[in-house]
């Protein structure tokens, strides 16, 4: 099942529950109140409180760790780019055979950098993709060993040619590393048994009131779903609706200025 599917059918059952639990709680509250008048409820403000600070503490770490990790693939990409343009400059210094080939390579890994993207929620893809990736990649590389062999000018081409490279083939395996780090699955689990603990508690002091307003109900029921909702969004930013796939186009662009794969390496 899709993850994003996953995380709008958590937030819609966490819509249902809160409801659920602030209607619940008001009941209990009132039942309470029926048994113990309004001594029942002395002192419980303090526990409320610890609740619904952990509850809050809990959605502010969460989502500006989120956030971290959104900012922090977007500035992947374009440190990517970055490199694999440099890199791929620097092989205008190799012979013409030598470079002829690291070129067609350099086509073909990045044609594999766009596919991956487009693949982020199939794991099976997103394996195969960098399988093949990694194949492409040491025949690069043997290239352009094999293209800084022999004379030695000033400065030596190895010393320009393969720290580029390197780092390009580097940030592709950061980046698929940065894709894979998200929050353990227990802590997503802990913040919707908080909010509907906090919604039990919250029902549960509106006893004194004579029916519940509906509109507050389902204001504090949306308000928490689509928080929680948002946060998920951006913890996987090319599944939703926040997205980061707009700064893939410079590599887009970048690949359209390398040209076409000849036919005889296709």
């Amino acid at each position: 099942m899709s993850t994003i599917l996953l995380a709008v059918l958590f937030s819609l059952a966490l819509f249902g529950g809160v409801l659920v639990c602030l209607r619940i709680g008001w009941k209990i509250g009132q039942r309470r109140l029926r048994f113990a008048g309004e001594d029942g409820q002395a002192g419980l403000g303090a526990l409320e409180g610890a609740v619904f600070g952990l509850m809050g503490l809990l959605i502010a770490f969460t989502f500006t760790g989120a956030a971290t990790r959104f900012h922090e693939r977007r500035d992947l990409v374009t440190q990517h780019v970055n490199a694999i343009g440099t890199a791929w400059l620097r092989l205008d210094l190799l012979d013409s055979s030598s470079r002829d080939r690291a070129r067609e390579g350099f086509r073909r890994y990045v044609d594999g950098l766009i596919e991956l993207t487009r693949h982020a929620d199939n794991e099976t893809a997103i394996k195969a993709t960098a399988d093949r990736l990694a194949v492409i990649q040491g025949e690069i590389w043997a290239t352009l060993i094999d293209g800084v062999r022999g004379d030695k000018p000033s400065p030596p081409p190895q010393v320009v040619v393969l720290p580029p490279a390197n780092e390009m083939f580097d940030l592709t395996t950061t980046r698929l590393m940065a894709a894979r780090q998200h929050p353990p699955v227990a802590v997503f689990l802990l913040l919707g048994v908080l909010v509907l603990v906090s919604s039990l508690l919250a029902g549960f002091g509106m006893a004194k009131a004579g029916s519940q307003s509906t509109v507050h109900l389902f204001g504090f029921a949306a308000i928490m779903a689509l928080s929680i909702y948002l946060i998920l969004d951006i913890e996987y930013p090319r599944l939703g609706l926040v997205k980061i796939d707009s700064f893939d186009q410079p590599l887009v662009d970048l690949r359209m200025s390398m040209g076409s794969i000849p036919e005889k390496v296709r």
